[in-house]
């Protein structure tokens, strides 16, 4: 983490001024100080209960981890499940409806409820498979969305008890400001990234994956594959790492991630893969470039947005057969 500067000094009153000698203030400056005001106090009190719901599940989720739990398997044996997944996803909705009623909840695990102003996105385990193995790289992940824009969030990790969190004004560690911070040349900068899996083999072919994945590690001065987005990324926030990329996440994955790192002074450039539209909100994209203040990494940029093109034109593709076929 690194500190932001000290804390400002007491504001000085102002002058006596005539009023006649003061300029005048037009409508929408005198009514926009409330209206912001009154978002970023919403955007804090929900900060609040998000960290709240993730401190809620830290015992039970603690008493489970590295104990021997039965496993099951969703879409294939690449993406695995627990009890303690549905239970910590059921004790975070019960804290957020209980605190902040006009919500509705997106879930990994149960899905969409609700149908709230306030939408949240609840990953209640992510990086299942380490929490199933006992690699302490695991964290809960929570967003609060409205309108359509990220308004407060946190990044929990109970092992090490570090809770990042995010408002629209800053981003927090365990209460300290956070400001990211990356090397400069990518030759010595270190990379997480889950790339690739065997999705990845299958959408890019296997030669081109692992093309891919060796420009990386010959480029990159260390790279390491942990294996939880959200947690990456707060890393990249905190400036305990400097870069990350994935292609392959969902909103509860990301969308707390991506307001931490934003605020820390990071930048995300989210990738469609083909799979949204154009111009959707980050936070729904389902590929991601996240770097800290400071990043210079042209390897990275083309190899990231080179897989992410190449899975455009495949899905352009058979749109292209159908329009002809007509």
């Amino acid at each position: 983490m690194i500190p932001v500067g000290a804390a400002p000094a007491a504001p000085v009153p102002p002058l006596r001024t005539n009023r006649l000698d003061m300029p005048m203030q037009s409508p929408s400056s005198t009514e926009q100080k409330p209206e912001n005001e009154e978002a970023l106090s919403r955007s804090v009190r929900l900060m609040k209960i998000a960290e709240a719901a993730a401190r809620a599940v830290r015992d039970p989720l603690l008493a489970a981890f590295r104990s021997d739990m039965a496993v099951d398997y969703k879409v294939d044996l690449h993406d695995i499940v627990t009890i303690h997944d549905k239970r910590a996803e059921a004790a975070i909705r019960a804290v957020i409806l209980e605190r902040e009623p006009n919500s509705a909840i997106m879930g990994e695990e149960g899905g969409q409820i609700g149908s709230g102003d306030v939408q949240w996105y609840v990953d209640p385990i992510d990086g299942t498979a380490n929490f199933a193995r006992g690699l302490a790289f695991w964290c809960v992940s929570i967003a609060a969305v409205i309108d359509g824009e990220a308004v407060a969030g946190v990044v929990y990790d109970p092992v090490a008890d570090q809770m990042f969190s995010a408002n629209l004004e800053a981003s927090y560690l365990d209460g300290d400001k956070l400001r990211s911070r990356s090397v400069a040349d990518e030759t010595r900068a270190t990379l997480i990234t889950g790339y690739p899996v065997s999705r990845d083999f299958r959408l890019d072919g296997r030669d081109a994956a692992l093309a891919n994945f060796g420009a990386l590690v010959e480029t990159f001065s260390t790279l390491r594959r942990p294996g939880s987005a959200a947690l990456s990324i707060a890393h990249v926030a905190a400036g305990w790492t400097d870069a990350a990329i994935g292609f392959g996440v969902n909103a509860w994955d990301v969308a707390a991630a991506i307001l931490i790192l934003k605020n820390a002074g990071g930048t995300y450039e989210a990738l469609t893969l083909g799979k949204v539209a154009e111009g959707s909100a980050d936070f729904l994209c389902p590929g991601y470039i996240a770097t800290g203040e400071g990043a210079n990494y042209p390897t990275l940029q083309r190899v990231a947005r080179s897989i992410s093109a190449s899975r455009i034109a495949r899905t352009a593709i058979p749109q292209d057969q159908a329009a002809a076929n007509a």
